[in-house]
């Protein structure tokens, strides 16, 4: 196949399949998973569809392929809250801090890239595919892999019983995850951003005390 001198120009430093993903973001950020063709994706690109087969089946398979760049774009988001943890000599404090700014990251990436949320998390995907290096940002970690070494910091720390251990991601995720849909697209979106702040706050409260 012969490209186009737009194709040539939208990717020449990266691959096609990378300027796809890229292309379903913009799509996704604008209107969540609904929003990402795999023909406006190939038109982005500057390539004709039928080169897009060469990488995705299908538009499915593009949606997965997005949503797990959104996701290491939340885990980097997660990432730079709990950079901002004080550290403390207090092992439990600092190990619980961390486990809030987890959540507060979390809910700030829904805040902030509603769309990019909606595809990262919304899509048909499982725990098998939870630590997929296509899902990591930056440092290395999917979002399900900075929740559960913040968990597993806890049991270190002394302010998770290990017994409790098991499992404890999945209803801390639920949580924050539930919070972060209401906020963005459900019955919650009304709040002024005080109450929202407010309202974070509490839910992680529940999830420290409760797991």
């Amino acid at each position: 196949m012969t490209t186009s001198p737009a194709a040539r120009g939208t990717y020449r430093h990266g691959s096609l399949r990378d300027a796809l993903v890229d292309a379903g973001l913009g799509m996704a950020r604008a209107g969540g998973p609904d929003a990402v063709v795999l023909r406006e994706a190939t038109r982005v690109a500057g390539v004709s569809p039928n080169a897009a087969y060469r990488h995705f089946a299908d538009r499915t398979a593009l949606v997965l392929a997005v949503s797990s760049a959104a996701q290491s774009r939340a885990a980097d988001r997660m990432e730079e809250e709990l950079e901002r943890v004080e550290q403390r000599a207090d092992a439990v404090a600092l190990s619980r801090a961390r486990l809030r700014a987890v959540g507060v990251g979390y809910l700030g990436f829904a805040r902030e890239e509603p769309g990019l949320f909606r595809v990262a998390f919304s899509v048909p995907d499982d725990l098998s595919n939870a630590f997929s290096p296509a899902k990591a940002g930056r440092r290395g970690r999917s979002p399900f892999q900075v929740l559960a070494n913040t968990l597993d910091e806890m049991v270190t720390a002394g302010s998770l019983d290990p017994s409790r251990r098991p499992g404890a991601e999945l209803l801390a995720w639920s949580t924050v995850h539930g919070l972060g849909m209401l906020v963005i697209e459900g019955p919650l979106r009304g709040l002024d951003p005080a109450a929202i702040d407010a309202t974070t706050q509490r839910a992680i409260d529940m999830v420290e005390r409760g797991i």
